[in-house]
């Protein structure tokens, strides 16, 4: 075997560690992110609520400057801040998107729009299941970034949205059609509530090596290439 060969396995090997580390530090913050994804949704919400108040008092100050408000114009101005409050509070609705929508976005917005999806199926799921989506938003989070340099066309992007986009979408809906008395109850030896978490944790496995697939050329070229600088630059020393 060759040094680049060696580099090249050595890199891989290297991506290996760093997924499994990766997979560790992303179980250990899974308890956080339902957490984080609403606190973000919070924060964004009193944005916009405040945003609406600071509004409207500034265009009550200025026709007050101009008109005097009296008792009703203060109470008017208060109906508006409390209108404006509540709308925000829950507008605009954050709808997660269908499945239909989902074998059918730009494969870069897939990961996202996919754990989406998973966060609004989460009510439905035993406790086993709803780690494993949290694990599995971890996987579409760190696959991400590597489809956007793919086309939706492109045999990598099929590949990822036929699990992604469709069969993950189409296995948890089977799922979720079981009568809720029925999920409990065994079935050729295992119940559907197993039949979920083993699914589950064959697609997230699958995503996680899909994801060290779509790495291994970019792995490949940065190994050949530091190996050829240490060969042109070293040697010449």
């Amino acid at each position: 075997m060759s040094e680049v060969d060696d580099a090249i396995a050595s890199a891989r090997a290297s991506w290996s560690r760093i997924s499994d580390d990766r997979g560790a530090v992303g179980a250990a913050r899974l308890p956080t992110r339902g957490r984080t994804r609403r606190t973000q949704t919070i924060g964004k919400r009193l944005t916009r609520i405040a945003i609406a108040d600071v509004a409207i008092l500034i265009a009550a100050m200025v026709i007050g400057w101009i008109v005097p408000l009296g008792i009703g114009g203060f109470m008017l101005v208060t109906a508006l801040l409390v209108a404006a409050t509540l709308l925000f509070a829950v507008w605009p609705a954050e709808r997660a998107p269908t499945p239909e929508r989902l074998a059918s976005v730009d494969i870069k917005a897939l990961p996202r729009q996919t754990e989406r999806w998973l966060e609004a199926q989460r009510p439905a799921l035993p406790a086993p299941a709803v780690t494993l989506v949290d694990r599995i938003g971890v996987r579409l989070e760190t696959l991400a970034p590597q489809l956007a340099r793919f086309a939706d066309d492109a045999p990598e992007a099929i590949e990822v949205r036929k699990l992604v986009g469709e069969q993950l979408p189409a296995f948890v809906k089977d799922y979720e059609r079981v009568p809720q008395a029925l999920r409990t109850t065994p079935r050729n030896g295992r119940t559907p509530d197993a039949e979920l978490v083993a699914g589950l944790s064959l697609i997230e496995q699958e995503i996680g090596e899909m994801t060290q697939r779509l790495a291994q050329d970019d792995l490949d070229t940065l190994a050949t290439r530091g190996r050829f600088l240490e060969m042109k630059y070293r040697d010449e020393t």
